[in-house]
Protein backbone atom coordinates (compact mmCIF):
# COMPACT_ATOMS: atom_id res chain seq x y z
CA UNK A 1 0.00 0.00 0.00
CA UNK A 2 2.92 2.23 0.69
CA UNK A 3 3.89 2.12 -3.05
CA UNK A 4 0.10 2.69 -4.06
CA UNK A 5 -0.63 5.68 -1.57
CA UNK A 6 2.97 7.19 -3.20
CA UNK A 7 1.50 6.89 -7.04
CA UNK A 8 -1.23 8.62 -5.89
CA UNK A 9 -0.32 11.05 -3.64
CA UNK A 10 1.93 12.76 -6.34
CA UNK A 11 -0.38 12.80 -8.70
CA UNK A 12 -2.48 14.57 -6.54
CA UNK A 13 0.03 16.80 -5.32
CA UNK A 14 0.91 17.75 -8.78
CA UNK A 15 -2.88 18.55 -10.13
CA UNK A 16 -3.40 20.77 -6.81
CA UNK A 17 -0.28 22.68 -8.68
CA UNK A 18 -1.77 22.74 -11.21
CA UNK A 19 -5.10 23.82 -9.99
CA UNK A 20 -3.74 26.69 -8.23
CA UNK A 21 -1.19 27.59 -10.55
CA UNK A 22 -4.14 28.39 -13.38
CA UNK A 23 -6.44 29.74 -10.78
CA UNK A 24 -4.46 31.82 -8.60
CA UNK A 25 -3.83 34.33 -11.30
CA UNK A 26 -7.84 35.09 -11.42
CA UNK A 27 -9.18 34.95 -7.94
CA UNK A 28 -6.27 37.01 -6.32
CA UNK A 29 -7.05 39.25 -9.00
CA UNK A 30 -10.94 39.84 -8.22
CA UNK A 31 -10.56 39.44 -4.98
CA UNK A 32 -7.73 42.04 -4.20
CA UNK A 33 -8.27 44.97 -6.64
CA UNK A 34 -10.30 45.62 -9.71
CA UNK A 35 -9.57 43.07 -12.48
CA UNK A 36 -9.21 45.36 -15.36
CA UNK A 37 -6.07 46.26 -13.81
CA UNK A 38 -4.53 43.23 -14.67
CA UNK A 39 -6.28 40.41 -16.63
CA UNK A 40 -5.00 40.34 -19.84
CA UNK A 41 -7.13 41.74 -23.23
CA UNK A 42 -5.44 40.48 -26.20
CA UNK A 43 -5.84 41.88 -29.57
CA UNK A 44 -8.46 39.41 -30.69
CA UNK A 45 -10.31 39.41 -27.76
CA UNK A 46 -10.83 43.36 -27.08
CA UNK A 47 -14.42 43.24 -28.68
CA UNK A 48 -15.67 40.39 -25.58
CA UNK A 49 -12.58 42.31 -22.93
CA UNK A 50 -15.69 43.44 -20.85
CA UNK A 51 -17.36 39.67 -20.60
CA UNK A 52 -13.79 38.06 -20.48
CA UNK A 53 -13.32 38.68 -16.87
CA UNK A 54 -16.62 37.94 -15.75
CA UNK A 55 -16.07 34.25 -17.90
CA UNK A 56 -13.06 33.72 -15.83
CA UNK A 57 -14.48 34.09 -12.34
CA UNK A 58 -17.08 31.81 -13.28
CA UNK A 59 -15.87 29.27 -15.03
CA UNK A 60 -12.94 28.75 -12.31
CA UNK A 61 -15.34 28.91 -9.62
CA UNK A 62 -17.30 26.17 -11.55
CA UNK A 63 -13.69 23.99 -11.81
CA UNK A 64 -12.48 24.88 -8.07
CA UNK A 65 -15.67 24.32 -6.74
CA UNK A 66 -15.48 20.42 -5.23
CA UNK A 67 -11.69 21.14 -4.18
CA UNK A 68 -12.97 24.21 -1.64
CA UNK A 69 -15.77 22.09 -0.87
CA UNK A 70 -13.16 20.07 1.45
CA UNK A 71 -11.81 22.57 3.05
CA UNK A 72 -8.09 21.07 3.90
CA UNK A 73 -5.58 22.72 5.40
CA UNK A 74 -2.50 21.00 4.28
CA UNK A 75 -3.04 20.52 0.72
CA UNK A 76 -0.14 23.02 -1.51
CA UNK A 77 -1.89 26.44 -1.14
CA UNK A 78 -4.52 25.33 1.38
CA UNK A 79 -7.95 24.96 -0.25
CA UNK A 80 -9.44 26.58 2.56
CA UNK A 81 -7.30 29.71 1.44
CA UNK A 82 -8.32 29.45 -1.20
CA UNK A 83 -11.79 28.89 -0.84
CA UNK A 84 -11.56 32.11 1.05
CA UNK A 85 -10.51 33.79 -2.17
CA UNK A 86 -12.98 32.19 -4.21
CA UNK A 87 -15.56 33.89 -1.87
CA UNK A 88 -13.98 37.14 -1.24
CA UNK A 89 -13.83 37.08 -5.83
CA UNK A 90 -17.77 36.44 -5.92
CA UNK A 91 -18.65 38.76 -3.80
CA UNK A 92 -16.89 41.63 -5.39
CA UNK A 93 -18.45 40.51 -8.77
CA UNK A 94 -21.96 40.38 -7.29
CA UNK A 95 -22.00 43.59 -5.00
CA UNK A 96 -24.05 46.07 -7.11
CA UNK A 97 -22.05 48.77 -5.76
CA UNK A 98 -18.51 47.35 -6.98
CA UNK A 99 -17.04 49.35 -9.95
CA UNK A 100 -16.54 45.45 -10.95
CA UNK A 101 -19.88 44.55 -10.76
CA UNK A 102 -21.48 47.57 -12.95
CA UNK A 103 -19.17 47.22 -15.22
CA UNK A 104 -20.51 43.23 -15.72
CA UNK A 105 -24.19 45.21 -15.52
CA UNK A 106 -23.50 47.68 -18.17
CA UNK A 107 -21.89 44.40 -21.10
CA UNK A 108 -24.91 42.47 -19.74
CA UNK A 109 -27.23 44.49 -21.17
CA UNK A 110 -25.65 43.90 -24.45
CA UNK A 111 -25.06 40.20 -24.56
CA UNK A 112 -26.85 37.10 -23.73
CA UNK A 113 -23.41 35.65 -22.46
CA UNK A 114 -24.37 36.88 -18.83
CA UNK A 115 -26.99 33.65 -19.36
CA UNK A 116 -23.65 31.15 -20.10
CA UNK A 117 -21.41 32.63 -16.86
CA UNK A 118 -24.78 32.84 -14.88
CA UNK A 119 -25.20 29.08 -15.52
CA UNK A 120 -21.45 28.30 -14.80
CA UNK A 121 -21.55 30.22 -11.68
CA UNK A 122 -24.72 28.10 -10.50
CA UNK A 123 -22.72 25.19 -11.29
CA UNK A 124 -20.02 26.30 -8.58
CA UNK A 125 -22.81 26.44 -5.95
CA UNK A 126 -24.33 23.54 -6.65
CA UNK A 127 -20.63 22.08 -6.38
CA UNK A 128 -19.98 23.88 -3.44
CA UNK A 129 -22.93 24.72 -1.57
CA UNK A 130 -20.92 25.05 1.65
CA UNK A 131 -18.11 27.71 0.59
CA UNK A 132 -20.17 29.76 -1.90
CA UNK A 133 -23.39 30.03 -0.12
CA UNK A 134 -24.21 28.90 2.83
CA UNK A 135 -21.42 31.11 4.51
CA UNK A 136 -22.60 34.17 3.04
CA UNK A 137 -24.84 36.38 4.76
CA UNK A 138 -28.54 37.00 3.80
CA UNK A 139 -27.78 40.13 1.96
CA UNK A 140 -24.84 38.89 0.21
CA UNK A 141 -27.16 35.48 -1.10
CA UNK A 142 -29.93 38.19 -2.57
CA UNK A 143 -26.89 39.63 -4.30
CA UNK A 144 -25.78 36.39 -5.88
CA UNK A 145 -29.64 35.50 -6.89
CA UNK A 146 -29.94 38.86 -8.53
CA UNK A 147 -27.19 37.63 -10.49
CA UNK A 148 -28.63 34.21 -11.58
CA UNK A 149 -32.02 36.00 -12.30
CA UNK A 150 -31.04 38.50 -14.73
CA UNK A 151 -29.80 36.18 -16.96
CA UNK A 152 -33.91 35.28 -17.49
CA UNK A 153 -33.31 38.76 -19.87
CA UNK A 154 -31.83 36.30 -22.38
CA UNK A 155 -33.96 33.22 -24.35
CA UNK A 156 -31.65 30.43 -24.56
CA UNK A 157 -30.87 28.94 -28.52
CA UNK A 158 -31.67 25.57 -28.87
CA UNK A 159 -29.15 23.65 -28.20
CA UNK A 160 -26.78 23.06 -25.41
CA UNK A 161 -28.08 26.44 -23.95
CA UNK A 162 -30.67 25.30 -23.29
CA UNK A 163 -29.07 23.31 -19.59
CA UNK A 164 -27.61 26.93 -18.82
CA UNK A 165 -31.06 28.42 -18.24
CA UNK A 166 -32.10 24.98 -16.89
CA UNK A 167 -29.17 24.78 -14.11
CA UNK A 168 -29.87 28.84 -13.09
CA UNK A 169 -33.11 27.76 -12.31
CA UNK A 170 -32.13 24.24 -10.45
CA UNK A 171 -29.70 26.84 -8.20
CA UNK A 172 -32.42 28.90 -7.64
CA UNK A 173 -34.90 26.09 -6.33
CA UNK A 174 -32.23 24.65 -4.47
CA UNK A 175 -31.00 27.52 -2.43
CA UNK A 176 -34.10 30.33 -2.49
CA UNK A 177 -37.01 28.31 -3.35
CA UNK A 178 -38.27 30.26 -6.29
CA UNK A 179 -37.55 29.58 -9.44
CA UNK A 180 -38.91 29.37 -12.95
CA UNK A 181 -40.18 25.34 -14.04
CA UNK A 182 -40.26 25.76 -17.54
CA UNK A 183 -37.30 26.69 -18.49
CA UNK A 184 -36.08 23.46 -16.58
CA UNK A 185 -38.18 21.09 -17.96
CA UNK A 186 -37.76 21.97 -21.86
CA UNK A 187 -33.96 21.90 -21.28
CA UNK A 188 -34.38 18.27 -19.81
CA UNK A 189 -37.12 17.36 -22.71
CA UNK A 190 -35.54 18.50 -25.24
CA UNK A 191 -32.10 16.79 -24.43
CA UNK A 192 -34.12 13.35 -24.15
CA UNK A 193 -34.97 13.92 -27.39
CA UNK A 194 -31.85 14.91 -28.91
CA UNK A 195 -30.35 11.53 -27.40
CA UNK A 196 -28.13 9.65 -30.16
CA UNK A 197 -27.40 6.41 -28.60
CA UNK A 198 -24.55 5.05 -26.93
CA UNK A 199 -23.74 7.46 -24.13
CA UNK A 200 -23.94 10.60 -26.64
CA UNK A 201 -26.32 13.50 -26.94
CA UNK A 202 -26.90 15.52 -30.06
CA UNK A 203 -25.86 19.64 -29.69
CA UNK A 204 -29.37 20.51 -30.80
CA UNK A 205 -30.97 17.91 -33.22
CA UNK A 206 -27.79 17.46 -34.66
CA UNK A 207 -25.00 15.24 -33.65
CA UNK A 208 -21.16 17.59 -34.06
CA UNK A 209 -17.95 15.58 -32.81
CA UNK A 210 -17.13 18.17 -30.36
CA UNK A 211 -16.53 17.78 -26.29
CA UNK A 212 -19.97 19.54 -25.47
CA UNK A 213 -21.29 16.39 -24.15
CA UNK A 214 -18.31 17.13 -22.09
CA UNK A 215 -18.44 20.76 -21.91
CA UNK A 216 -22.00 21.36 -20.98
CA UNK A 217 -24.13 18.59 -20.97
CA UNK A 218 -23.78 15.80 -19.20
CA UNK A 219 -22.42 17.62 -16.20
CA UNK A 220 -25.04 20.02 -15.87
CA UNK A 221 -28.18 17.88 -17.17
CA UNK A 222 -26.84 16.07 -14.20
CA UNK A 223 -26.86 18.28 -11.69
CA UNK A 224 -30.53 20.01 -12.82
CA UNK A 225 -31.50 16.63 -12.85
CA UNK A 226 -29.92 15.66 -9.07
CA UNK A 227 -31.90 18.48 -7.79
CA UNK A 228 -35.08 17.66 -8.94
CA UNK A 229 -34.81 14.41 -7.22
CA UNK A 230 -33.53 16.47 -4.19
CA UNK A 231 -36.96 18.15 -4.17
CA UNK A 232 -39.12 14.86 -4.35
CA UNK A 233 -40.08 16.13 -8.21
CA UNK A 234 -40.97 13.61 -11.26
CA UNK A 235 -38.65 14.98 -13.33
CA UNK A 236 -35.91 13.76 -10.72
CA UNK A 237 -37.15 9.88 -12.03
CA UNK A 238 -35.31 10.69 -14.58
CA UNK A 239 -31.38 11.22 -13.25
CA UNK A 240 -30.54 7.52 -13.17
CA UNK A 241 -31.66 7.27 -16.95
CA UNK A 242 -29.09 10.12 -17.85
CA UNK A 243 -26.33 8.67 -15.10
CA UNK A 244 -26.40 5.58 -17.17
CA UNK A 245 -25.71 7.26 -20.38
CA UNK A 246 -22.60 9.31 -18.53
CA UNK A 247 -21.19 6.44 -17.49
CA UNK A 248 -21.07 4.95 -20.98
CA UNK A 249 -19.83 8.51 -22.32
CA UNK A 250 -17.13 8.36 -19.30
CA UNK A 251 -16.12 5.18 -20.71
CA UNK A 252 -15.83 7.00 -24.34
CA UNK A 253 -13.66 9.26 -22.81
CA UNK A 254 -11.45 6.86 -20.86
CA UNK A 255 -10.77 5.43 -24.16
CA UNK A 256 -10.01 8.25 -25.88
CA UNK A 257 -6.56 8.63 -24.16
CA UNK A 258 -3.74 7.48 -26.17
CA UNK A 259 -1.11 5.36 -24.58
CA UNK A 260 1.20 8.91 -24.75
CA UNK A 261 -1.40 10.64 -23.10
CA UNK A 262 -2.98 12.50 -25.68
CA UNK A 263 -6.45 12.43 -27.18
CA UNK A 264 -8.03 13.79 -29.93
CA UNK A 265 -8.59 17.64 -30.89
CA UNK A 266 -11.45 17.69 -32.43
CA UNK A 267 -14.52 20.08 -33.36
CA UNK A 268 -15.09 23.45 -31.58
CA UNK A 269 -13.98 25.20 -28.74
CA UNK A 270 -11.04 23.05 -28.61
CA UNK A 271 -9.08 25.98 -26.74
CA UNK A 272 -10.79 24.63 -23.46
CA UNK A 273 -8.76 22.22 -23.27
CA UNK A 274 -8.83 19.35 -20.69
CA UNK A 275 -12.37 20.18 -19.69
CA UNK A 276 -12.63 17.58 -22.42
CA UNK A 277 -12.53 15.29 -19.79
CA UNK A 278 -14.76 17.30 -16.98
CA UNK A 279 -17.83 14.36 -17.38
CA UNK A 280 -15.67 11.82 -17.08
CA UNK A 281 -13.99 13.95 -13.91
CA UNK A 282 -17.82 14.43 -12.22
CA UNK A 283 -18.18 10.76 -12.40
CA UNK A 284 -14.84 10.21 -10.54
CA UNK A 285 -16.08 12.93 -8.12
CA UNK A 286 -19.34 11.26 -7.63
CA UNK A 287 -18.16 7.64 -7.40
CA UNK A 288 -20.20 6.55 -10.19
CA UNK A 289 -17.68 5.48 -12.76
CA UNK A 290 -18.33 2.42 -15.00
CA UNK A 291 -17.11 -0.87 -13.72
CA UNK A 292 -14.72 -1.43 -16.80
CA UNK A 293 -12.37 1.86 -15.44
CA UNK A 294 -10.40 0.96 -12.68
CA UNK A 295 -8.85 4.00 -10.10
CA UNK A 296 -5.71 3.69 -10.92
CA UNK A 297 -5.74 3.44 -14.81
CA UNK A 298 -8.46 6.30 -14.81
CA UNK A 299 -6.10 8.67 -12.32
CA UNK A 300 -2.91 7.67 -14.50
CA UNK A 301 -4.37 8.68 -17.85
CA UNK A 302 -5.58 11.66 -16.93
CA UNK A 303 -2.56 13.11 -15.05
CA UNK A 304 -0.53 11.97 -18.28
CA UNK A 305 -2.95 14.23 -20.78
CA UNK A 306 -3.16 17.29 -18.22
CA UNK A 307 0.71 16.90 -17.75
CA UNK A 308 0.98 16.95 -21.88
CA UNK A 309 -1.16 19.92 -22.00
CA UNK A 310 -0.05 21.73 -18.76
CA UNK A 311 3.60 22.01 -19.45
CA UNK A 312 3.62 22.12 -23.17
CA UNK A 313 5.59 25.23 -23.97
CA UNK A 314 3.67 28.85 -24.43
CA UNK A 315 0.50 27.60 -22.13
CA UNK A 316 0.90 30.37 -19.89
CA UNK A 317 2.46 34.04 -20.73
CA UNK A 318 4.72 35.40 -18.41
CA UNK A 319 2.75 36.59 -15.99
CA UNK A 320 1.37 33.49 -15.13
CA UNK A 321 -2.59 33.48 -17.39
CA UNK A 322 -3.23 31.03 -19.74
CA UNK A 323 -2.31 31.58 -23.88
CA UNK A 324 -4.83 30.82 -26.02
CA UNK A 325 -4.62 27.33 -27.65
CA UNK A 326 -4.42 23.03 -27.27
CA UNK A 327 -1.22 22.35 -26.62
CA UNK A 328 0.33 25.30 -26.05
CA UNK A 329 0.09 28.71 -27.62
CA UNK A 330 -2.28 28.08 -30.69
CA UNK A 331 -3.98 31.08 -31.81
CA UNK A 332 -5.21 30.46 -35.11
CA UNK A 333 -8.00 27.51 -32.79
CA UNK A 334 -9.86 30.09 -31.05
CA UNK A 335 -13.32 30.94 -32.51
CA UNK A 336 -14.77 33.90 -32.31
CA UNK A 337 -16.72 33.52 -29.16
CA UNK A 338 -13.59 32.30 -27.50
CA UNK A 339 -12.00 35.20 -24.69
CA UNK A 340 -9.31 34.98 -22.26
CA UNK A 341 -11.46 34.07 -19.41
CA UNK A 342 -13.00 31.44 -22.11
CA UNK A 343 -9.79 29.38 -21.72
CA UNK A 344 -10.23 28.91 -17.53
CA UNK A 345 -12.88 26.30 -18.30
CA UNK A 346 -10.17 23.85 -18.22
CA UNK A 347 -10.14 23.84 -14.48
CA UNK A 348 -13.25 21.38 -14.77
CA UNK A 349 -11.15 18.61 -15.77
CA UNK A 350 -9.90 18.94 -11.96
CA UNK A 351 -13.34 18.44 -10.64
CA UNK A 352 -11.66 14.68 -8.97
CA UNK A 353 -9.86 16.66 -7.00
CA UNK A 354 -12.83 17.30 -4.59
CA UNK A 355 -12.31 13.60 -3.33
CA UNK A 356 -10.41 13.76 -0.16
CA UNK A 357 -6.55 12.24 -0.21
CA UNK A 358 -7.31 9.26 1.69
CA UNK A 359 -9.77 8.47 -0.64
CA UNK A 360 -9.65 4.99 -2.75
CA UNK A 361 -8.82 6.72 -6.08
CA UNK A 362 -6.10 8.08 -4.80
CA UNK A 363 -4.52 5.50 -2.93
CA UNK A 364 -5.19 3.18 -5.98
CA UNK A 365 -1.58 1.89 -7.44
CA UNK A 366 -0.82 3.37 -10.77
CA UNK A 367 -2.30 1.60 -13.50
CA UNK A 368 -2.12 1.11 -17.43
CA UNK A 369 -5.45 2.88 -19.19
CA UNK A 370 -7.24 1.16 -22.02
CA UNK A 371 -5.19 2.16 -24.54
CA UNK A 372 -1.77 1.85 -23.13
CA UNK A 373 -2.97 -1.90 -22.14
CA UNK A 374 -4.53 -2.16 -25.85
CA UNK A 375 -1.24 -0.93 -27.91
CA UNK A 376 1.31 -2.89 -25.54
CA UNK A 377 -0.74 -6.13 -26.39
CA UNK A 378 -2.40 -7.03 -22.55
CA UNK A 379 -5.15 -8.32 -22.60
CA UNK A 380 -8.98 -5.48 -21.71
CA UNK A 381 -12.50 -6.01 -21.23
CA UNK A 382 -13.71 -5.83 -24.92
CA UNK A 383 -15.47 -2.15 -25.48
CA UNK A 384 -19.39 -2.66 -25.85
CA UNK A 385 -22.41 -0.05 -26.97
CA UNK A 386 -24.94 0.96 -24.57
CA UNK A 387 -28.26 -0.92 -25.15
Amino acid sequence: MKESSSAGKSDRAYLVDVMTRITSPVLRSQSGHPMSETFPVRDWDRHRQDFSRVEALSRTLAGIAPWIELAIDDENSSCKGMGEIARESLLKASDPESQQSRRQAHAAKESRQLLVEAAFLAHALLRAPNVLWHSLKSDEQENVAAWLRESRRFDPCENNWLLFAAIVEAALWKFTGSFEKNRLRHAIDKHREWYQGDGTYGDGPEFRWDYYNSYVIHPMLLDVLKVCRSQNDALGELFDEALQRAKRYAEILERQISPEGTFPVIGRSSAYRFASFQSLSQLILWKELPATVSFGAVRSGLTAVIRRMVEAPGTFDDKGWLEVGSVGRQPFIAEEYVSSGSLYLCVTGLLHLGLPPKDPFWLAPAGDWSQKRIWSGQEITRDQALK
